[in-house]
């Protein structure tokens, strides 16, 4: 894995389709090991992470720190509520105080797009040498939760094996919310890189009709696509259309103040419409897995009894792989190395 070459991870449209078989070979090799209790590995002893979250988030936040400490690491955290910003210090100079603390990595969350980016640009010309992975910023990217969203699907279909392959020529449907997520996203420059379709059902007003061209140019600031040839994106605005002969659904958390800004009639006809069901995924024609980033809102994107079937759902799986996508990602940029996988 010496051909690993991301100083940051802050958008999934850099990664080539090498660099998505690194992480989830690696992210596959921890979540094998005995790492539960006392038993750590101490691949980042000696090694600090900071978590610079300025936005609320319990899986994220949790999932980084616990990853962190299963390497060894030291673990820092940033509270806003309590940080000198109150006093008027800026962003960039509340990193700097982290990163001559000796951060190795800083985790960042934001409400705006852009912020790890600026970040990670600024404390380069500063000559820095601090990696900057993204926790997730405004409506623009979630690298991690793109990564162990595709992990997840892998180890479905590849168990022993998951990799970019496990995801080749596969029809996978996203259905929601797609305009106001960033984990949509982050899944749109993932799932093509590894040769599936996608499918992207949801009303006109969360869905624009932009996004099947998503992937069909790098992002701004990004000389060229890594990716030689990128599966498909087609749209549909009925879940009866999009569901047929899919192989794995995604349902994206509906948050409720968009019923506010107009752009949703009422949670139940949105439920009607677009709401996932036994009945509904039996429209796949075959046994699907269903897939949600969390929160999920019962009754809404989920019926509850569909998320509660471990036969079918596959959200708490997501939590599980979370921890092992983030030891992947936290080793990669703080050694850049594949590491002695030992116990201590």
């Amino acid at each position: 894995m010496s051909n690993w070459s991301h100083r940051h991870v802050l958008d999934l449209a850099a990664f080539s389709v090498a660099d998505f078989a690194t992480v989830l070979e690696l992210a596959q090799r921890f979540r094998a090991m005995p790492v539960a209790g006392a038993r750590k590995l101490p691949a980042l002893q000696g090694k600090l992470m900071t978590s610079l979250f300025f936005e609320p988030s319990t899986r994220t936040r949790s999932s980084f720190e616990l990853a962190a400490r299963r390497l060894s690491a030291d673990v820092q955290s940033f509270s806003p509520s309590s940080s000198s910003l109150s006093k008027g210090e800026s962003l960039l100079d509340t990193a700097r105080t982290y990163v001559a603390m000796g951060a190795n990595v800083l985790v960042v969350r934001h409400r705006c797009a852009g912020v790890p980016q600026s970040l990670a640009r600024d404390l380069e010309g500063s000559g820095e040498r601090v990696a900057v992975l993204n926790a997730g910023d405004g409506l623009h990217s979630h690298p991690s939760q793109g990564l162990l969203d595709l992990f997840t699907l892998a180890r479905h279909f590849e168990p022993e094996a998951p990799g970019p392959a496990s995801l080749a020529g596969r029809r996978i449907v996203i259905v929601g919310d797609v305009l106001h997520s960033r984990v949509a996203r982050s899944n749109l420059w993932a799932l093509t890189a590894c040769g599936a379709e996608v499918v992207l059902c949801g009303p006109r007003t969360l869905l624009p009709e932009e996004f099947a061209a998503f992937v069909a140019a790098p992002p701004p600031g990004q000389g060229q696509d890594p990716v030689a040839e990128r599966g498909p994106i087609r749209l549909s605005r009925s879940l009866e259309e999009a569901l047929p002969g899919a192989d794995a659904v995604m349902t994206l958390r509906l948050q409720k103040e968009r019923m506010h800004q107009h752009l949703l009639t009422s949670l139940d006809t949105y439920h009607r419409r677009y709401g996932l069901s036994h009945d509904r995924l039996a429209l796949c024609g075959k046994p699907v897995p269903v897939l949600h980033p969390g929160p999920v809102n019962r009754g809404v994107e989920l019926a509850g009894e569909l998320l509660d079937d471990s036969e079918v759902s596959l959200v708490e799986e997501q939590v599980r792989n979370g921890i092992p996508i983030r030891m992947a990602l936290l080793y990669l940029l703080a050694t850049g190395d594949a590491p002695a996988l030992t116990a201590a």
